[in-house]
């Protein structure tokens, strides 16, 4: 029996949103019937080149159509309060891409505002939906490690690029942090949480966004995590677990990996591979299918994607940008306050390096 259709609009037609829409074509049930751009001429021929019915020239035209079940929002994270919360207040369901806002003050309006709407509203954290990445999940809650005792997780870009790329634009939140290590930072709370405490050191441009960063993040537990991004430097784009009983590697791609490598103490190594059955690696459609899943189920959040791990994460964000001194135009001053009471720009609950 055919599942409902679910009817999707595309809010920005740069290189994310194609791929996405690329993914969502071939999925069935899903049904993409309108694209938006801030410039009529690109919606249209986005429109045209994935077969879609309706092409606007601005947001709002998007937000409104009545036809649209779920929003999927593609613009650059700086526009992401702004775009997602034309949807959300126009009654469409919402799945924005990553990093989830700017800051985590911009990021709890959109949560409040989705559930103050009955809303969905999901970051599309492709990573967690991945199938692999769900079974090493499983394998560290289940125990095969042992305790955690240390998450390591890179990512990083050779570049170089030049200042007049949204990479290195304040005013689109430009710097590795908000771009790739969002990864590292999720990889890490995924398996173990939001941390108690962060510190860290980074390279900034002369625009005053971070070239590279390094952080070290921290839990009451004892357990740590190392995490690197960067734009000025190609990494292995590597992760691994290590507990009190074993070690997971994930030699290169973690966020969308093709194997990883279980190793227990006293056993022979056991490697898990990517089902050729899930799609290629780099598929996006696993996050559609579960936006999907949880509407027809008439849920407002994802469990694979919690809003509120979404939160602890943007906290994280935040509190490591509080630390190496980047802060975007428009933000709140240091003296200003955000609506969990702490300043702009840190996590309430972390103790300052």
């Amino acid at each position: 029996m055919a599942e409902q259709t679910v009817r999707w609009g595309i809010l920005a037609t740069g290189g994310i949103a194609a791929a996405f829409t690329a993914d969502l074509v071939d999925l069935p049930d899903a049904e993409v019937v309108a694209v938006a751009s801030r410039r009529q001429e690109s919606a249209d021929a986005f429109a045209e080149r994935f077969g879609i019915p309706r092409a606007y020239g601005d947001w709002s035209a998007l937000a409104e159509d009545g036809d649209i079940d779920v929003v999927y929002v593609a613009t650059p994270h700086a526009a992401h309060r702004e775009a997602a919360g034309l949807c959300l207040e126009a009654g469409r369901h919402v799945l924005c891409e990553k990093a989830f806002t700017l800051n985590a003050r911009e990021a709890a309006e959109l949560v409040a505002l989705a559930k103050a709407r009955g809303s969905f509203l999901m970051e599309a954290m492709w990573m967690y939906c991945n199938p692999l990445v769900r079974r090493l999940k499983a394998l560290v809650d289940d125990g095969a490690v042992g305790e955690v005792r240390h998450v390591q997780a890179d990512f990083g870009l050779a570049g170089p690029f030049p200042p007049s790329h949204r990479l290195r634009d304040p005013a689109q939140g430009g710097g590795a942090l908000l771009d790739l290590g969002v990864y590292p930072v999720s990889f890490a709370q995924l398996l173990l949480g939001e941390p108690s405490d962060v510190t860290a050191r980074a390279m900034l441009s002369a625009e005053g966004v971070d070239l590279q960063t390094g952080a070290l993040l921290s839990w009451d537990s004892g357990a740590l995590a190392s995490v690197h991004c960067s734009i000025v430097g190609g990494t292995a784009t590597a992760a691994s677990v290590t507990g009190s009983a074993g070690r997971i590697d994930v030699p290169g791609g973690f966020f969308f990996p093709e194997r990883f490598v279980l190793h227990r103490d006293g056993r022979d190594p056991e490697e898990f591979t990517a089902d050729p059955a899930d799609g290629p690696r780099n598929s996006l459609r696993h996050e559609a299918a579960e936006v999907m899943r949880a509407l027809r189920a008439g849920e407002t959040e994802s469990p694979l994607v919690p809003l509120e791990g979404t939160l602890a994460v943007m906290r994280t964000l935040d509190a490591i940008r509080d630390r190496v001194g980047v802060r975007y135009p428009g933000e709140a001053s240091a003296g200003e306050k955000s609506a969990g009471g702490a300043t702009a720009g840190e996590a309430p609950e972390l103790t300052p390096a």
